[in-house]
């Protein structure tokens, strides 16, 4: 895992644009016109292909990847006689290029992250990538300093989303979140965005395969007040930890950093409230009964 230890704080390499954001958008209307073919509302084609009806809306709008194993079911459900099978080898070369096309700091973390059957993510400054909606990514990235122009913009908010591809990876990783409660109260992107930002928070973390916590306000002591951190546990390998500040990504192999960063995010998870509780209160902010 030494490989994975080599900072990299070089400026980014110019924006590389290639097809793979067209190719998810072309396979969403592919979908659509078939299951509009077919008779099939979305929540119907997601209960023939095991999936939530969030996801089939995302990959319609070319928002989400469509893994292999979805086009492969999909393929069956519409009767699409190969068509969506015939896809499959394209998707998994995007897939491949996604993990490289990064910006250089942050390419080491997201190969490590995508190899990964362990996540555990603590977010002080904002949601995690892999939650964030497609209209909060841009917001973030819209209002970072110094000012990012729109080609850069729909690049990094295109690899945040492709990202998320390891959320309905089967069989799935263990994942965690911990949330600071301030989070779910700012408004990113307005009023509309943060809404529906919250409801995404909510998809993801009623599944199985995820424990998502809310480190509330009021708690007066708290083990880890300096910054956002990561643990991941690739496959086959130890577990580490991943820092970033301003852009300079730091990955930490040695185990006995790596061990203190493990017994803080045990600590917050312990002072957290429970998985059950976080839902109820972003329920309560959203107005749901």
């Amino acid at each position: 895992m030494n490989d994975l230890s080599d900072r990299e704080e070089q400026p980014e390499r110019p924006v590389e644009v290639d097809g793979t954001a067209y190719l998810f958008k072309a396979l969403g209307k592919i979908i659509k016109v078939l299951r509009e073919a077919a008779g099939l509302q979305q929540k119907e084609l997601a209960a023939r292909v095991h999936v939530g009806e969030d996801l089939v809306s995302s990959i319609e709008r070319g928002v989400r990847t469509p893994q292999p194993d979805f086009l492969e079911n999909a393929d069956r459900a519409l009767g699409a006689g190969g068509v969506l099978r015939a896809a499959i080898p394209e998707v998994r070369e995007a897939l491949k290029r996604a993990r490289t096309r990064h910006p250089d700091w942050f390419r080491k973390f997201a190969e490590a992250e995508a190899q990964s059957v362990a996540l555990h993510y603590y977010g002080v400054q904002a949601i995690p990538g892999l939650l964030q909606t497609e209209a909060y990514a841009r917001a973030v990235f819209s209002h970072r300093r110094p000012v990012l122009d729109e080609q850069t913009i729909e690049k990094r908010v295109a690899d945040r989303l492709a990202r998320q591809a390891i959320l309905d990876r089967w069989p799935a990783p263990t994942f965690s979140f911990v949330l600071e409660q301030a989070l779910l109260e700012r408004p990113t992107g307005g009023r509309a965005v943060h809404s529906v930002q919250l409801g995404r928070l909510l998809e993801v973390g009623r599944r199985r395969t995820v424990h998502l916590q809310v480190m509330p306000m009021d708690r007066e002591e708290h083990p880890s007040l300096d910054s956002s951190f990561t643990l991941l546990r690739p496959k086959g390998r130890n577990e580490v930890a991943y820092t970033e500040t301003y852009g300079h990504a730091n990955i930490i192999t040695d185990p006995e950093q790596v061990r203190i960063y493990s017994e803080r995010y045990g600590i917050i998870r312990a002072q957290a409230l429970t998985p059950h509780e976080s839902l109820t209160l972003i329920e309560k902010m959203l107005g749901e009964p």
